[in-house]
């Protein structure tokens, strides 16, 4: 094992980490107007898109229930490309889709990968196996 591999588990939970903040900010904005507010009037779709980008921001910045939040997550991400991105055009540099895509993936990604060991399901995990 090389020392980059030593620290795969690590790096796992600082990716997982920094996708939520990152995504978490989408929410905040939704529902807070923080640190900028929310260009648009809210509708339904984007109150429940704010709603499920907070909550699920934060429980995955924990790590805590990782496996299903981040499935819910990475299909919400899939949906928004395909309903708010795609139709503007196919290229998603031009339809500015490129973030829906790459938290889309990062999230399936940790859906498989689990949440790594700085996690509330990691320490939940150790103290059921005692």
């Amino acid at each position: 094992m090389n020392a980059l591999t030593a620290w795969r588990p690590q790096v796992l939970s600082v990716l997982r980490i920094m996708s939520a903040l990152l995504f978490l900010q989408h929410g905040t904005v939704k529902l807070l107007g923080f640190p900028t507010p929310y260009p648009n009037p809210l509708s339904m779709v984007s109150l429940t898109a704010g709603i499920l980008e907070l909550v699920g921001g934060v429980l995955l910045a924990i790590g805590l229930f990782t496996r299903p939040v981040a499935f819910i997550l990475s299909g919400q991400m899939a949906v928004a490309y395909f309903l708010a991105h795609a139709p503007q055009s196919f290229y998603p540099i031009v339809n500015k889709g490129e973030l829906a895509i790459m938290f889309c993936f990062v999230f399936l990604y940790i859906v498989f990968a689990g949440p790594g060991p700085w996690s509330v399901d990691a320490k939940r995990s150790k103290s059921s196996l005692v």
